[in-house]
């Protein structure tokens, strides 16, 4: 009530102010849009007990709520792995995995699997020599994308390992993750990918 108060139209406020107050309006009606949508939500999947199984339920839920919604973002970690990287890893990677055929399991129980895929990245890579039991900040890395209208397979050249073909200790890229992104732009959402990622680069043909 207090910010629907603090949103009021008011008389002799000015353009700016006017559109200030539309905008903040505009939100408290998405705000309650989005908060009834869990109520509508049921399901049968017991998801995992994690933090991004709770977070993609929660995507599910808003996503079954049928609002228009094209993106979802979450995140999940850490995976900045400067020691103690191989128990860690595989207790992250499980419950990525875990969340990730839960989500999809939800999608499925309600014939809302075909109209999405989810994309997994990372913000940087890591080196390929370790420093005792973990790996540094480096350049390079995988991505992933998963749904059940993606053609399955591994796409780009895998990275050669040896010392000497390395990049300053680095593994050399051989491909730019931009064409990762204007793929997903061009062939799902059906956007021009050229303004967001910055130029034409190569796309991947897995939708």
């Amino acid at each position: 009530d207090r910010f629907a108060r603090m949103y009021a139209p008011a008389i002799g406020t000015g353009a700016t102010m006017d559109y200030l107050g539309q905008t903040g309006r505009d939100a408290l009606r998405g705000a309650d849009i989005i908060k009834a949508a869990p109520e509508k939500y049921t399901s049968t999947i017991e998801y995992a007990d994690n933090g991004i199984a709770k977070y993609l339920r929660d995507v599910a839920r808003v996503h079954l709520a049928d609002l228009g919604t094209q993106v979802f973002y979450t995140s999940h970690g850490p995976f900045d792995t400067h020691f103690n990287q191989p128990p860690m890893h595989a207790r992250l990677w499980t419950e990525v995995s875990a969340a990730i055929s839960d989500f999809f399991d939800d999608l499925r129980e309600h014939d809302a699997a075909d109209n999405l895929i989810m994309m997994i990245f990372t913000e940087f890579g890591r080196r390929v020599r370790d420093n005792g039991t973990g790996t540094d900040h480096g350049a390079g890395g995988g991505a992933f994308i998963i749904g059940d209208q993606v053609k399955g397979g591994m796409y780009g050249d895998y990275p050669s390992l040896k010392p000497e073909d390395l990049s300053q200790g680095d593994l050399a890229p051989s491909y730019d993750f931009r064409g990762f992104y204007a793929s997903v732009v061009d062939q799902w959402l059906g956007l021009d990918p050229v303004p967001i990622v910055g130029g034409k680069f190569e796309q991947l043909q897995f939708v």
